[in-house]
């Protein structure tokens, strides 16, 4: 209940043919008070481990999502 995902897109040329590829990391983070929505922009950092999977705390809420 208190895990976010949190998607990083970042684009990355392929080393032979050059063209760009899309590459996504996904972030398990805790987010104690649970005010994130789906598609907010957030800053997370990095905490000791949480869980299995979560190594990431919550620290601001950029942007809601519209």
């Amino acid at each position: 209940e208190k895990t976010i995902v949190v998607a990083v897109a970042r684009k990355v040329k392929h080393p032979i043919y050059g063209k760009f590829v899309n590459k996504t990391t996904k972030f398990a983070a805790e987010c104690l008070d649970e005010t994130c929505r789906e598609g907010d922009t957030v800053r997370i950092m990095e905490t000791r481990p949480l869980s299995k999977t979560k190594r990431w705390r919550l620290v601001q809420i950029i942007e809601r999502a519209k």
